[in-house]
């Protein structure tokens, strides 16, 4: 149904990075939001009023405030595949988690009245009144809450959304709240207990714990998450087939919204190369990102000595000896200067953030290190980089 439905409603629907496209899924995933969800909320409203039951009726309110977030993703989308402005040059991508932070703000907002009416609830408890029709209206809504959970993930794996993803768990949620409240419908005419209110308690819960989940997927991106791990390694790898390049680091990565990627990186290169010809093959490399990841690229020179053996040697033992401070860390921007009673190791270390060690910590440690190796004695001059994301030693 899924792939009937993108078929027919999407054109172009492999192009997820055209935020025309992405558009058109927000269209689709919004409009059958809202449809199935008015429809359940009527019906569940209707099954609230036959019986009279808390529970029931709070699921109502429930596929209501659904209906309504899934007005918001459709906003959410239309506005983020707006075109760059003066304002805004970097487009407005971002309106998409955005929305997707408005949906879970709107799922917690549920959950805690709803746990709020349940607790009135069970200080005064009331009979709830029985009626098949109900049990068959619960029943249905389970089945259409778990193919709209399947729909919309699908739809958001496709594109990457994490607004979609929100939208998918918060069906799925409510197929757990809609089978506790008709457990509870059953419960309560089979064994006269009066539990609609603990019910409904159950119910919050589980809303309360999609919201939350959903407003999580939503604020690492807007606060700045580490890039995914593969994509740092295809990256790096992609950069290094050049074999004008020696070297990677300080890769940066600034997600302006789905499809609208930038990163800046560090390119090692022999320092006794031909300037235009490497700068040519920095040219070719940050087209062929582009082309490859759909992300907009900026590669900065620095030339280092390959040639020179004893550097070559230096710079190895060097880095071993930082990864015994920490396996994480990594050299780069590795050069010496021979003085008449000494000799200076210039260079960057990359520090993962997780490292507990101060600069000043890390730099001491680095100098007791250098007094190890043979040929001294080395004074080293270290540059902290505390790293943006974990790039493997090649």
């Amino acid at each position: 149904m899924t792939d009937w439905l993108v078929k027919h409603f999407i054109q172009n629907p492999d192009d997820k990075d055209d935020p025309a496209v992405r558009q058109r899924y927000g269209l689709l995933s919004g409009g059958v939001g809202i449809l199935l969800n008015l429809l359940l909320s009527a019906g569940k409203f209707l099954a609230g009023l036959l019986t009279g039951s808390i529970a029931v009726t709070a699921d109502a309110f429930n596929n209501l405030s659904d209906a309504g977030s899934s007005v918001v993703t459709l906003a959410g989308f239309r506005l983020a595949a707006k075109q760059a402005d003066d304002d805004h040059p970097f487009g407005h991508g971002r309106i998409e988690y955005l929305t997707g932070l408005l949906v879970a703000a709107a799922i917690l907002l549920v959950g805690v009245e709803l746990a709020r009416t349940s607790l009135e609830k069970i200080l005064q408890p009331e009979a709830v009144d029985f009626s098949w029709l109900s049990v068959g209206i619960l029943c249905a809504s389970i089945l259409v809450k778990l193919w709209m959970s399947a729909f919309n993930r699908r739809l958001s794996r496709r594109i990457g959304s994490a607004a979609m993803a929100a939208t998918a768990a918060d069906s799925l949620s409510d197929v757990v709240a809609t089978s506790a409240v008709l457990l509870g419908t059953l419960a309560g005419h089979f064994f006269s207990l009066r539990i609609d209110g603990w019910v409904g308690i159950l119910v919050a819960a589980f809303i309360l714990r999609a919201g939350w989940e959903a407003a999580k997927d939503t604020l690492d991106p807007l606060l700045g998450q580490s890039p995914d791990p593969d994509l740092v390694e295809s990256i790096q790898k992609a950069v290094l087939a050049h074999p004008q390049v020696t070297g990677v680091h300080d890769l940066i990565i600034h997600d302006y919204g789905p499809g609208r990627r930038m990163m800046s990186l560090h390119a090692e290169v022999p320092m006794d190369a031909d300037v235009l010809e490497v700068h040519d093959v920095i040219d070719n490399i940050e087209r062929e990102l582009k082309e490859t990841f759909h992300i907009e690229a900026v590669i900065h020179m620095d030339p280092i000595a390959t040639k020179d053996p004893q550097t070559n040697a230096l710079r190895e033992k060097m880095a071993a000896l930082v990864r015994e401070i920490d396996p994480a860390m990594t050299i780069h921007d590795f050069r010496m200067t021979v003085g008449p009673d000494h000799q200076n190791l210039i260079f960057d270390v990359v520090v993962p953030h997780k490292c507990p060690l101060s600069d000043e910590e890390v730099k001491a440690a680095i100098a007791g290190k250098a007094g190890e190796l043979e040929g001294g004695p080395f004074f080293t001059v270290v540059s902290i980089d505390r790293s943006y994301t974990d790039i493997p030693a090649p």
